[in-house]
């Protein structure tokens, strides 16, 4: 299918990148359909595109690159409702806030989104356990992590990890 984006003009999503969010990301339920897009610029910050509205897109990121010690619980019910049956099949990414001024960036460590990536079905979880911010400042630590990794900064990681059937667990992922 060709979608419109307001991002990245229009692009081409296979049915196998289409990401179903039921209950849609906070503040956005009736967007129920996005996929993800890579815009190739080095920077590992992927764009989740809603497949309806061409204007919404929010930027993720993967909480292992800037906080490796990240650790999402979920509970047995939210295991059910993304139909993980192994927790090796859930890919994590933060959704991050990029303001004017780039350093500012900041990312919402509190309602992670998590996502099946066999079954391509996700949910943004809110953390009740855990005094995590929703304002995390990351700006320092995602440059850090770009200039300690330099060849890992070309890599599509996140977006290839969704198109292979087994991968390795994005940030920790545990079940409470």
């Amino acid at each position: 299918m060709i979608v419109k984006t307001g991002r990245f003009g229009q692009i081409e999503v296979s049915s196998e990148e289409i990401i179903s969010i039921p209950s849609g990301v906070l503040g956005f339920p009736e967007d129920q359909n996005f996929c993800l897009v890579d815009p190739g610029d080095d920077t590992l910050i992927l764009w989740l595109q809603s497949l309806s509205k061409p204007h919404l897109a929010f930027p993720v990121l993967e909480p292992k690159i800037f906080k490796p010690e990240y650790i999402v619980r979920l509970s047995a019910a939210e295991l059910r409702e993304l139909r993980l049956s192994s927790i090796k099949d859930a890919s994590v990414f933060t959704i991050l806030t990029i303001p004017a001024v780039m350093s500012e960036m900041t990312a919402n460590l509190k309602a992670p989104l998590v996502i099946n990536v066999r079954e391509k079905t996700a949910k943004q979880i809110v953390l009740q356990e855990n005094d995590q911010p929703i304002k995390h400042p990351m700006f320092k630590e995602l440059r850090t992590h770009l200039i300690a990794n330099p060849s890992k900064s070309t890599e599509k990681s996140a977006l290839a990890a969704l198109e292979v059937k087994e991968l390795p667990v994005h940030a920790r992922v545990e079940l409470i």
